[in-house]
């Protein structure tokens, strides 16, 4: 099953996307991939206004039936405003990963940032990468018990 990615975003190898609005605000979100891996998002936890965070750092956490995932600033910024929605329907994320089931906006730091990030036509050929190294793993061995793809926890693990 091949997803669309919308050509209008940036994204990341950590599944997270990056809309570009007006006056150096940015809208932030998880990616249709992502959300579909997880499963049924049951809880968003986001920060609260006006905290800063440069690209990388820890921003939040997305819970769903599966697993517990952190979520990766794709780019420096202030958080603006959060999607107050998603605190009462997490499941948004599952049913509109790019309209309302967006978590933050941000100011940029740095536009720069977001210009590096990877386009559609590139996260596309990334996920397609990523599922086939799926099939091989499972090919390989059915023992592994982490089907999700993201960075998170891989270093942490017993």
């Amino acid at each position: 099953m091949k997803s669309h990615f919308p050509e209008q975003l940036r994204y990341t190898k950590d599944h997270e996307w990056v809309e570009l609005l007006e006056d150096n605000h940015a809208r932030v979100g998880i990616t249709d991939y992502a959300q579909e891996q997880l499963g049924d998002i049951v809880f968003v936890e986001v920060p609260e206004p006006e905290t800063e965070f440069e690209q990388g750092d820890t921003f939040g956490v997305v819970e769903s039936v599966k697993a517990v995932s952190d979520l990766y600033m794709p780019v420096g910024g202030k958080v603006l405003e959060v999607n107050p929605d998603l605190e009462d329907q997490p499941e948004l994320v599952n049913q509109a990963p790019y309209g309302d089931g967006w978590m933050l906006e941000i100011e940029l730091t740095d536009t720069d940032e977001y210009e590096n990030l990877m386009g559609a036509e590139e996260y596309e050929e990334y996920v397609q990468s990523e599922r086939d190294s799926k099939e091989d793993e499972a090919d390989d061995d059915d023992e592994e018990d982490d089907d999700r793809g993201f960075k998170d926890d891989e270093d942490d693990r017993d």
